[in-house]
């Protein structure tokens, strides 16, 4: 393969390479200093294709570069692409990255919650409150992009959708549909409501009003809360409370789950 800005690394310590030292160890750190890492080559496609993020470095094992070739050919002039061979990179990286793809890139400037509730044709939103688990978070928004939402939003207490394993879960989707992180429940409600949505709270709460008899308004958002604990009963209360229902003796699927089902109800393909 041939590309401009192909540098071989041979050098465990090279500082060019400095942001994949220890990924693991940076997964737990967060990212503060506005930089985030991608892993895989789907996720890859994505970033360099569909994604409103600066890509910053790649740093590939030196065996995938012709099979992510066409890939490649999408790699900015001035972002250079690191290559080592997979002992190299496994020493980097802290352990077996057995993909050999990761790339840098840059946060940058987070989507305000007037932006989002704004943008044109945000008519379906998901609402994660308290959403801990980054699994569930990249599945959440997996299936938000698989049944049409428009954007997520998440609470300061949910995590973040731009950690390495969220990307990867979300087969990417973190990377390219809007969202906005921070802020209270009851704040993101509040702001839902001024901008004229109807709030699903989705509860197993027998008083709750059944999925499958509901139709879906104009503006709509479904608010999902963490597994065990759930929706606190304020949020619940300040919105309109639905059910997934079940066979008796069962009332809760993953979270994840949850927030697939209720999209699917009110999803329509073009």
């Amino acid at each position: 393969m041939s590309h401009a800005n192909l540098i071989q690394i041979t050098d465990r310590g090279d500082p060019r390479i400095a942001p994949f030292i220890g990924v693991r160890e940076r997964d737990l750190t967060g990212g503060t200093d506005g930089r985030f890492i991608v892993e895989g080559k789907v996720a890859l496609h994505i970033l360099l294709r569909r994604s409103r993020f600066e890509v910053e470095r790649l740093f590939l094992c030196e065996t995938r570069l012709e099979p992510l070739a066409d890939i490649l050919q999408h790699v900015p002039e001035d972002v250079p692409i690191y290559a080592a061979p997979q002992s190299l990179m496994d020493e980097v990286v802290g352990f077996p990255i057995h993909r050999g793809v990761l790339a840098c890139a840059r946060k940058g400037q987070p989507l305000g919650l007037k932006s989002l509730l704004s943008q044109q044709g945000s008519q379906t939103l998901l609402v994660l409150n308290q959403i801990s688990n980054h699994d569930n978070v990249g599945s959440a928004f997996r299936n938000a992009a698989a049944f049409g939402a428009d954007g997520i939003l998440l609470d300061a207490g949910s995590c973040d959708p731009l950690y390495r394993k969220s990307i990867r879960v979300s087969s990417g989707a973190s990377l390219w549909l809007p969202y906005h992180h921070g802020g209270t429940g009851s704040e993101q409600i509040a702001a839902l409501k001024a901008a004229g949505y109807t709030i699903w709270a989705m509860t197993p709460r027998a008083d709750a009003k059944p999925l499958r008899t509901l139709s879906p308004p104009d503006k709509l958002a479904i608010l999902l809360g963490a597994e065990g604990p759930g929706l606190p009963d304020d949020l619940i209360t300040a919105c309109q409370p639905v059910r997934i229902p079940m066979r008796a003796g069962f009332d809760s699927v993953n979270v994840a789950t949850a927030g697939a089902i209720a999209l699917s109800h009110v999803f329509r393909p073009d």
